[in-house]
């Protein structure tokens, strides 16, 4: 017998990792294919988060940590929530879990009962849907365009409520926009939840990633009760190029910490002790690391934004976070591109990455099928090349 639960076939891979998967088969069997796809740095982790894991191998700190993660890494957190967010939490209102995308999944197992609805902004992390849809809850999906920079207003939000309506969720800066809310437009936002009372999750994993002077503040400061119905998520893949580490954690009020512990204590238990001791070490060390690596990436944005916005058929929104970019190509649509004609952004990837040898992802999983997303944590060297093809391409 073969047997599959609903649950499982409903989901929808992520077109992220799929693209990935298959720039990496094409590089393994010799072609030269330039990679736009990857959501992580391409910075080494620095050697002083290294040291530490090796010195914790070394010491034989290799056993269970409690499920929630160690203390000394729960307070290391709290340090850092205070001394770059105004932030005020213990230890134990932190829950470290296997990377920032299984913190999310346990707000939303958490949080959610089936037929909840859960706000969600599109263009959206690829992610955001299924998990809401794996415990069985809806997600809401409300447009944002390029015109009003890819955020939502609270006018859009107040008209897709319902008695149903469980949390709003944010990412500010934005996977894979670049989007990032200012500190009026949060606190729109969260008198909104306030008033409504509603969960805010905040997914703020890319809050180091912010260029021009833009101000990256986290939802949960705007006074007591904003703060008592968030749920601040982030982690130490983006910021300590860590990706590989998987250490994510959560910040909430007590009652939900203790929930998703419990919850975690059922499923996987804690994230590596090696991995946590190392994390320690990045919270506590030096941030010079995160400033070198922000300034490269906007030496790249500005470089990769100024190709774009010089090719025929292709609209550029100046993203100003994260490190991506993600262009309307809709002006391809009906074009011929190297004998092939394009009828969709699927259908332009796979020629780019076929004929081009130029890896990008479709704006299908994001929930906008006219732009594509590119990555430009890449080198400079392979962006000019990228660059270039994508040019020689379009050219015909």
């Amino acid at each position: 017998m073969q047997h599959l639960s609903a649950r499982v076939k409903g989901i929808s891979p992520s077109p992220t990792l799929t693209i990935d998967a298959k720039t990496k088969q094409m590089i393994q069997e010799g072609r030269d294919v330039l990679n736009f796809s990857a959501g992580e740095p391409d910075f080494d982790t620095p050697v002083h988060v290294k040291a530490a894991a090796i010195e914790a191998i070394n010491q034989g700190y290799t056993k269970y940590t409690p499920a929630a993660g160690a203390l000394d890494l729960r307070q290391a957190i709290c340090d850092k929530l205070r001394r770059d967010n105004g932030l005020e939490y213990q230890p134990n209102q932190i829950v470290v879990s296997n990377g920032g995308k299984h913190s999310l999944f346990n707000v939303y197992q958490t949080l959610c009962d089936p037929g909840d609805e859960v706000i969600l902004q599109a263009p959206y992390w690829v992610s955001y849907p299924e998990m809401i849809r794996l415990v069985g809850a809806v997600p809401v999906i409300i447009n944002s365009t390029a015109e009003q920079g890819f955020k939502l207003t609270p006018a859009q939000i107040e008209e897709r409520l319902t008695p149903r309506t469980r949390a709003i969720t944010l990412n500010s800066p934005s996977n894979p926009t670049g989007a990032v809310y200012t500190p009026a437009e949060l606190e729109a936002i969260a008198r909104l939840a306030v008033k409504h009372d509603l969960y805010i999750i905040s997914d703020e994993i890319y809050e180091k990633m912010v260029y021009d002077g833009v101000e990256q503040r986290s939802i949960a400061s705007f006074g007591p009760e904003v703060k008592a119905r968030t749920i601040t998520v982030n982690g130490m893949s983006k910021a300590f190029a860590m990706t590989g580490w998987r250490i994510g954690y959560t910040a909430t009020e007590k009652y939900i910490a203790d929930a998703m512990a419990a919850l975690q204590g059922q499923t996987t238990s804690n994230p590596s002790s090696i991995s946590q001791k190392a994390s320690v070490a990045g919270l506590h060390g030096p941030a010079d690391f995160i400033n070198r690596m922000v300034g490269e990436f906007k030496r790249r944005r500005d470089y990769i934004v100024s190709r774009l916005e010089a090719l025929p058929g292709i609209k550029v929104n100046v993203p100003k976070g994260a490190f991506y970019v993600f262009p309307n190509v809709s002006g391809l649509f009906g074009k011929t591109i190297r004998g092939r004609k394009i009828d969709s952004s699927d259908t332009l990837c796979q020629v780019l990455l076929e004929e081009a040898l130029v890896a990008v992802v479709p704006g299908t999983g994001f929930g906008a099928p006219e732009h594509v997303r590119l990555s430009y944590a890449t080198s400079m060297e392979k962006i000019k090349s990228g660059m270039d093809r994508l040019g020689a391409a379009l050219a015909g």
